[in-house]
């Protein structure tokens, strides 16, 4: 019978709780470290003191934890100070902020300055991360407060505006006026929200462009990319997408390598603007240009169309003007589309909504968001490579039920975007953690599988997927656009090796009323009523049962826990799972049929069925134990526990690996009649409205 099972899922529970209620959305974000920036401000300004930080302090551990760690020379002269102690009349934003804010320092997170420089190019957005109304003047209070997307939730990380100087010069991010303090404030929050400065050394745009709005990615290789890519970005930038780019270095390199052109390779770009010149007197009439920027704030591209280049001399003062240009050393720089082709290799695009850029068409989207996790041994099956335990991954069922009002070629299709997101691997680096290589596959199913059944192993050995991603690949998320015919799918999102644990979300956008969840939430299991013993059907074995029950239980043919022994200790004397049976039998015999008829007494009846279930469940583990080693794999007990009649959702499985497996992902048979004794017991106890305890 269905159970709700209490503790482990209380945060999943009132997450999702919280998400109908409004909490994590925009209007109301979610409290990071659980503090309240308007409360903690009025208490500053009550006390007439400055904030100071405890749960990210002005410390070696709010650094880093390696390079930037306690044993690190680096970190020795550091000292943390406040905007009015490095310079006069600090402001937080002085004349808007623009890209022009943002200059790298001794850090290696130009993916995320370059995230930065084009989330100022649109206000609402920028506003959206940067609460307006925040100054060093009226209501100060040392204290800042910036939002962030995180998995789903909007988040509101509050800081302290002590700031990492070497010489009174920030160390880190610093803006082009040295009084202009928003976009140093701003790193250093997302820095607490990943652990530490250093957390954000290396990694990909497309990461801090998500985290400022919530958006999906999408990526293009310049060598495939379409043909339409100008028309692509053009109409990218007019729908307030950000977008970013780089070249990839084919030696990776300790350090960004700078070409003879003046570009970096293994660095990341801003892409701010896209636009298209009359050039007069040319015999290419009109020119297509692409306006980048290097988050280092110098360092700028030198060949056709660069700043000085002769190439300007073509163009009217009126188009001059348009395109804003001007001679400065400050990171920024133009370059004709096909250049930008030519020398950069990859581009990204973080769209708000998930509107194909090929198309003129505003759709309205839904997404569900699906948390889940992969659990070593139970849940981590890696990819398809791995057939014995690819289908233990999680599956999410995706019923597509309408098809696009505007279909291609006549086709009747659903358009959605697959985004599977791998969580928390930037925050666990310091204990070792990488991204993991990550990808998904969908598999058409039929009605005839049922609404919530786990797909088993022999379903991915006969049927191929229907669409999968283009690759597995090292990001923290992996996007896909589809269009696939109405009808039922499964997705299964793995890593490509398996055995790795982790956490993620996956993201299904859709134009049309589509629906997504995980399969297998249902809790039960079958108990059926033990049949009247049939004495003219005995075994051999069961008539000496039965005698021997009557010697030591007489009469009345009820024994104690005590007499249960003495009469295990002679039928099973001679069996090699002596000791996990007695166990099994004390403990069943306490915990299920002394309590449920409330006499502590053992009728022959309830033994014989006691006794059956420790034949059944052997049997099970015999089946599944193939190589006689005496265990079974970890992954193959989702399907014994199915066997001995219990059906659980997949975290209470997870939870059965991670207390019964041993390091090598393999349960014994004493771990295996322990946990199935656990479950008898707990089941038990919800079958008579007493609430049910997870295993321990």
């Amino acid at each position: 019978m269905p159970f709700t099972p209490s503790g482990f899922f209380c945060d999943r529970l009132i997450r999702e709780r919280e998400r109908r209620d409004g909490e994590g959305s925009l209007s109301k974000p979610l409290r990071f470290s659980g503090q309240d920036f308007t409360a903690l401000k009025q208490e500053c300004l009550t006390k007439k003191c400055l904030f100071e930080d405890d749960t990210f302090p002005a410390s070696v551990e709010s650094l880093g934890y390696k390079e930037l760690g306690h044993k690190s020379n680096k970190v020795k002269n550091i000292v943390w100070k406040r905007p009015k102690e490095i310079c006069e009349n600090p402001q937080f934003i002085v004349g808007g902020a623009s890209r022009t804010d943002i200059c790298q320092g001794d850090l290696g997170d130009c993916w995320l300055l370059a995230a930065i420089a084009c989330l100022t190019l649109n206000e609402k957005l920028l506003y959206r991360v940067v609460p307006q109304e925040q100054s060093f003047s009226e209501g100060y209070g040392g204290i800042f407060h910036f939002q962030f997307w995180r998995y789903g939730d909007w988040v509101d990380v509050v800081i302290d505006d002590r700031i990492p100087t070497f010489n009174s010069q920030l160390v880190f991010t610093k803006s082009a006026e040295r009084n202009e303090f928003w976009s140093a404030l701003l790193e250093k929050a997302y820095a607490k929200l990943h652990g530490s400065y250093e957390a954000l050394k290396g990694g990909n745009t497309t990461e801090a462009m998500e985290d400022f709005t919530g958006g999906v990615t999408e990526f293009y290789e310049m060598k495939e990319a379409p043909k339409e890519l100008y028309k692509i970005m053009k109409k990218a930038l007019e729908r307030g997408s950000m977008m970013g780019c780089s070249i990839d270095s084919l030696v990776p390199a300790r350090f960004e390598t700078r070409t003879v052109t003046g570009l970096v390779k293994g660095h990341a770009y801003s892409v701010t603007a896209v636009e298209e010149c009359k050039q007069s007197q040319h015999k290419e009439p009109k020119v297509r240009l692409v306006r980048l920027r290097n988050p280092w704030g110098q360092v700028e591209w030198n060949g056709p169309w660069s700043d000085n280049s002769k190439e300007w001399v073509s163009l009217s003062k009126g188009e001059k003007d348009k395109l804003q240009h001007q001679s400065a050393e400050d990171g920024e720089f133009w370059m004709a589309f096909e250049d930008f082709k030519k020398n950069y290799t990859k581009i990204e695009i973080c769209n708000l909504t998930p509107d194909a850029l090929e198309d003129d068409k505003i759709h309205k989207w839904t997404v569900s968001v699906n948390e889940g996790r992969w659990v070593r041994g139970c849940s981590a099956g890696g990819c398809r490579n791995y057939p014995d335990t690819f289908w233990t991954n999680p599956q999410y069922r995706l019923r597509l039920l309408e098809e696009d009002d505007d279909p291609e070629d006549n086709e009747v299709a659903c358009s959605f975007v697959i985004a599977l997101m791998q969580k928390n691997r930037r925050k666990e680096r310091k204990m070792g953690a990488n991204l993991f290589t990550i990808g998904f596959a969908i598999y058409e199913v039929s009605p005839m599988h049922g609404n919530k059944q786990h797909m088993q192993k022999d379903f991915f050995l006969f049927n191929s997927s229907k669409a999968r991603c283009k690759s597995y690949i090292n990001l923290r998320e992996v996007t896909q656009r589809f269009r696939l015919s109405p009808g039922e799918y499964v997705i299964i999102p793995s890593t490509y090796e398996p055995h790795q644990e982790g956490e993620f979300i996956l993201r299904v956008f859709s134009e049309k009323r589509n629906t997504s969840e995980e399969i297998e939430n249902r809790i039960e299991a079958d108990h059926p009523v033990p049949a009247p013993a049939n004495a003219g059907e005995e075994s051999e074995e069961d008539q000496q049962f039965r005698s021997l029950f009557q010697q030591i239980a007489g009469d009345e043919m009820e024994i104690t826990a005590n007499e249960l022994k003495n009469v295990l200790n002679s039928i099973v004397s001679k069996r090699k799972t002596k000791t996990t049976v007695l166990q099994c039998f004390s403990t069943l015999s306490q915990q299920k049929a002394f309590q449920m008829d409330g006499t502590g007494r053992l009728n022959l009846q309830e033994f014989r069925h006691l006794w059956n279930k420790i034949k059944q469940w052997q049997g099970i583990f015999q089946h599944y134990n193939s190589d006689q080693a005496s265990s079974i794999n970890s992954y193959e007990m989702r399907n014994a526990v199915n066997d001995a009649g219990f059906r659980l959702n997949n975290q209470l499985y997870d939870i059965i690996t991670m207390r019964y497996a041993n390091e090598g992902m393999n349960i014994d048979f004493d771990s295996f009649i322990s946990c199935l004794v656990r479950l008898e017991a707990m089941f038990s106890k919800s079958h008579t409205n007493t609430s049910p305890h997870l295993l321990h």
